[in-house]
């Protein structure tokens, strides 16, 4: 099993100047002591609106600036939103082969459709459609990556000329593509397609073991491949702070996890927010009590055994990986005997200290890690073996249909058309055969 960390870019409110500014660069030294100490992944989400909850808009900029502080972190987009009103497809497949050249082919191409009404509204994506919206640009993106030319699409939510998009990635034919789960039938048309379930949903290792099975019992049956290769995999997220004195690391850890889990409800079940008003932290300190997230609640009914979500009167607050070492490496083990890929930690959370982040990146990469590590590769090689001839019945299935490259197709230049368009062949001629003299200041004219 294998691990990342994970950013929504959190800042609760009040703000002082140059809040956010310390926050990214202390997210750039965790992300580079976590690279250091051999965690294999970095996840960074697009959230579009939500204040205090994610500041976190343009994750290819983070994303870029990680690259350059790490050398062997994937670097994964936890996730892109595809339908075309939030990114175009072309621009997507610009910037995700971009991100992967400079960053020497470490990326992972997560990508999503967002629940917020905040992100949907704000762009015009109507919740109705959403998921077709999101495949139609996820399918798109992929034909850019990985066709040359791209022959052009006229679809329902994108239309676009043939075009070769470049650059193209340095993986080829594309980055492993991922979709952001958070039930189980996501996960399930996860497997259909072939990508990686990234499992945004707190679920403790025996629920998540029914995910896994259920995953590749799907993909072995009945894959069709969004892409042009497979990545089944389940990915499970999980918040994390850990010191040696278990009290010590409840201190740090879970009012932030319970945050996290609180100003998530907020923008996606109960909440109604008035956009540079509504103080979130304040709403959570008046209502985690009785909403579930009260950290108290937490270490009251918590026990020696870690858990996801522990019950909190009628509700459920998080803990997850926030105990001692001991602790984590036990609860960290059953979701490695579940079956599950990566194990994803949330520490920025909340107010959580870039300090304690650090100690915590620190403690695990030192006495958790390596034993996981040691175990990691003998399992991953048996799956590939095990899944080998139904990945090859999944990419059988794979139909390809793409419209073809019209023929004689060519992009004249904005002068030259504007000519022909208004009766200019003979200006157009002379100046082809280079007799005309000054006219390319005509041209330049014709252009602006």
């Amino acid at each position: 099993m294998q691990f990342g960390i994970f950013f929504e870019h959190q800042i609760p409110r009040p703000w002082d100047v140059g809040a956010e500014q310390r926050l990214i660069t202390d997210a750039l030294d965790q992300c580079e002591l976590a690279d250091k100490l051999g965690i294999e992944y970095v996840w960074e989400v697009e959230h579009h609106f939500l204040e205090e909850y994610s500041h976190s808009s343009a994750p290819e900029v983070f994303l870029s600036a990680v690259s350059q502080r790490t050398r062997n972190m994937r670097l994964g987009h936890g996730v892109i939103l595809t339908a075309p009103r939030y990114n175009h497809p072309a621009r997507i497949a610009e910037r995700l082969a971009m991100l992967d050249l400079v960053s020497g082919g470490r990326v992972e191409f997560g990508s999503g459709e967002s629940g917020s009404l905040a992100e949907l509204g704000g762009f015009g994506v109507d919740p109705e459609t959403k998921r077709d919206e999101w495949l139609e640009g996820l399918e798109v993106a992929i034909r850019c990556m990985t066709e040359t030319p791209f022959s052009g699409v006229d679809g329902t939510y994108v239309t676009m000329p043939p075009r070769n998009v470049v650059p193209k990635p340095v993986q080829v034919p594309h980055p492993p593509l991922w979709v952001a789960c958070s039930r189980r039938d996501t996960i399930l048309m996860a497997a259909e397609r072939g990508m990686g379930a990234l499992t945004f949903a707190f679920v403790d290792p025996e629920e998540a073991q029914l995910w896994v099975e259920d995953y590749e019992k799907t993909f072995i049956d009945s894959c069709v491949p969004v892409g042009e290769a497979v990545n089944p995999q389940l990915a499970c997220v999980s918040t994390m702070m850990t010191h040696h004195d278990e009290s010590e690391a409840l201190r740090r850890g879970l009012e932030g996890a319970n945050f996290f889990g609180y100003s998530l409800a907020h923008f996606y079940v109960f909440g109604d927010h008035l956009p540079g008003t509504t103080d979130v932290w304040r709403e959570f300190i008046e209502k985690r009590a009785e909403t579930g997230y009260s950290p108290e609640a937490v270490v009251a009914e918590a026990k020696e055994v870690l858990g996801a979500k522990i019950a909190a009167g009628e509700t459920e607050g998080l803990r997850g990986a926030i105990g001692t070492p001991d602790q984590l490496r036990s609860f960290l083990e059953r979701y490695e005997q579940a079956g599950v890929d990566q194990v994803i930690f949330v520490l920025q959370a909340g107010n959580n200290r870039h300090d304690h982040i650090m100690e915590s990146i620190e403690i695990f990469g030192t006495e958790i890690l390596p034993e996981f590590k040691e175990r990691d590769s003998e399992a991953r090689s048996k799956k590939a073996e095990r899944l080998a001839p139904h990945i090859e019945a999944a990419m059988a299935r794979k139909v390809r249909s793409v419209p073809p490259l019209p023929e004689n197709y060519s992009m004249p230049a904005l002068p030259k058309k504007l000519l022909q368009e208004h009766g200019g062949e003979e200006l157009l001629n002379k100046i082809v055969e280079g007799s005309a003299t000054g006219q390319f200041d005509v041209f330049r004219d014709l252009a602006n």
